[in-house]
């Protein structure tokens, strides 16, 4: 058990939302219906009942502009009946499974966080009985009003809206020959890009591809597989100063070979809080890591954990554990002064492809000695598909086939400073 320390750099972060990378195009399950299906007797039609559940939990990614989420693209637009038809089967598939939406807390924290999406389990059949019955079209007029959504081939949309700033994150060739390698680009924030230091109120990174594993950026947070954008919840924030430079940690990972080299250019874009309002708090991080395991061949079930000790009033925001491809499953759990114990946060079955921040609700209070302890667990056995090498001693490391291992932890003091954006950082 290890005791951790304050980070003040911020941490991968950055909020998720539902998308799909791994579905695959496939025929209604009912083969006798051909083109356009039209309705019969009671079956679920896509006007009627199926867009609604695509517009509340799909259409965020499945869209024609398709966010980047950490160099995550969803694979289809979900938004017109002829776009969705020959997806159906797959569709039906991947929410009978749970895979989609990706959502990966367990299901007793349902209602704890801002950013949960789970369907209904009658949404679930409604969809599944689509597909079965031949991904019926119906009548147009019964369908809700479409979603505001990205402009098709509007490559400039950001999720977090309009940018105050967008930083271009200085190119580099990734070779054919390259593995795995970190990368360190240094940008200095000159008076032209930002006249005068600024609060933040959301970052949104852009990666070049899935070629990019995370990007880390000092004050600016960070991306990883499967992340939105980052967004400092309950008035809290962190400053930007014109002057300073920012270090960004670019980690490439891809398969080496004649033909794999890409030209990466990232991004990074900002908005700012705006004068006048008021910024309750600075956000803290901490990142509870584990760098001294050593993971035995073949085992299924490793376990290690480490915590931190609040030493004062305060308010935890959200939370984002973090492996690489043996990463199994994740717990944070909160023990009080008074000795009582409250589950934060279970993630039975992490995904390295698909890696979250949980916004909690609202800010949950933490009397001075609460003590926060994080649990990992690996899968090193050859029945884990994501394994490099179920044969390999794995230990802490910087490449995605070695491990890691943390829990960041964001969270800020109790008392608030309330600080009037516009007045002197100094």
């Amino acid at each position: 058990m290890r005791s951790m320390t304050l980070l003040t750099l911020g941490s991968i972060g950055l909020i998720a939302v539902s998308g799909s990378t791994n579905a695959v195009a496939g025929d209604v399950r009912s083969p006798q219906v051909a083109g356009v299906a039209t309705v019969q007797n009671d079956a679920p039609t896509f006007y009627g009942d199926v867009v609604a559940i695509l517009q509340e939990s799909c259409q965020v990614c499945h869209q024609p502009e398709r966010p980047n989420l950490g160099g995550v693209i969803a694979p289809m637009s979900l938004v017109t009946y002829e776009e969705t038809r020959r997806w159906a089967s797959s569709i039906a598939e991947k929410v009978e499974a749970r895979l989609m939406p990706p959502w990966h807390a367990s299901r007793e924290f349902r209602g704890r966080f801002v950013n949960e999406r789970y369907l209904e389990d009658h949404e679930i059949e409604t969809l599944v009985a689509w597909a079965e019955s031949g991904a019926l079209a119906g009548n147009p007029a019964d369908a809700p009003p479409p979603l505001a959504l990205n402009e098709a081939g509007s490559s400039d949309s950001w999720t977090i809206g309009e940018p105050d700033l967008v930083i271009p994150i200085p190119s580099y060739m990734v070779s054919n020959e390259l593995t795995d390698d970190y990368i360190y680009q240094r940008v200095t924030i000159s008076a032209d890009m930002l006249p005068e230091d600024r609060w933040i109120k959301a970052v949104e990174f852009r990666a070049g591809g899935s070629y990019v594993h995370h990007i880390v950026g000092g004050v600016l947070g960070g991306t990883a597989p499967g992340y939105g954008p980052f967004y400092y919840p309950n008035n809290v924030s962190r400053t930007l100063r014109t002057g300073s430079t920012i270090r960004f940690e670019v980690h490439y990972h891809k398969e080496p070979g004649p033909g794999t080299a890409v030209l990466d250019q990232s991004f990074a874009a900002i908005q700012f809080y705006q004068p006048g309002e008021v910024v309750k708090n600075v956000m803290r991080t901490t990142s509870l890591g584990m760098m001294d395991f050593e993971i035995p061949p073949g085992d299924p079930n490793y376990t290690d954990s480490s915590e931190f000790l609040f030493e004062e009033d305060s308010y935890i925001h959200f939370m984002n554990p973090h492996m690489h491809l043996r990463g199994k499953s994740a717990r944070y759990v909160l023990t009080y002064p008074d000795g009582r114990q409250e589950p934060l946060l279970y993630v039975p079955q992490y995904d390295f492809g698909w890696q979250h921040n949980y916004y909690l609700n609202e800010p949950l209070f933490v009397p001075a000695g609460t003590k926060v302890t994080l649990t990992l667990w690996w899968d090193n056995s050859a029945d884990n598909p994501t394994n490099p090498d179920p044969t390999a001693t794995v230990t802490y490391g910087a490449p995605t086939t070695d491990e890691m291992g943390f829990g960041w932890l964001h969270w800020t003091e109790a008392e608030a400073r309330n600080i009037v954006v516009g007045e002197s950082l100094r």
